[in-house]
């Protein structure tokens, strides 16, 4: 019985093993396509708030009009978010949204003032107690990184061109 137990574990293990390759980067992709997508359509139905906090943004954003900024987020947030979706450009889409995240993070969600890690950590919330706000965006970046180490998985495009393009060249 011990022997069946183990020997049903182990498949059990191997299938989601083989699932997860396909499943858990499309996952993934799909959240932040969601997410991106949702924060650019945003941007695209409203209003540039960014020449009020133009200061607060990082070298070299910080030299760079408020109305470029605007539009850089904008577009990249749109066109990497439809480019996870469907797994094309994966990693590079990847970094771009982790330069916007981390941009974001630093204008807009760091708290402006603390001195201790017990005031820091008071902003790792979802909220707007004027402590920051960085978990949500701390989320994101931490759901980037497997896309960027690991690529967009079985179920993309990135896969599928590597295939046909690994096949041509071995003919």
């Amino acid at each position: 019985m011990n022997t069946s137990l183990s020997s049903a574990v182990k498949g059990l293990h191997l299938n989601l093993d083989r699932a997860g390759s396909w499943i858990a980067p499309l996952t993934l992709r799909i959240f932040l396509a969601w997410e991106f997508f949702e924060s650019g359509l945003e941007k695209w139905n409203g209003e540039n708030w960014f020449a009020d906090i133009q200061d607060a943004f990082p070298f070299p954003f910080n030299h760079v009009p408020a109305t470029l900024n605007w539009e850089l987020s904008m577009w990249a947030e749109l066109i990497c978010a439809l480019a996870l979706l469907v797994g094309l450009g994966t990693r590079i889409s990847t970094v771009i949204l982790i330069v916007v995240t981390v941009v974001a993070t630093a204008a807009v969600h760091w708290p402006a003032d603390w001195s201790t890690l017990s005031e820091l950590a008071q902003g790792y919330a979802i909220s707007n107690k004027g402590h920051g706000n960085f978990k949500l965006p701390l989320i994101y970046l931490a759901a980037l990184m497997p896309l960027l180490l690991s690529g967009a998985g079985k179920l993309s495009l990135d896969a599928l061109l590597a295939r046909f393009f690994w096949r041509r060249h071995n003919r």
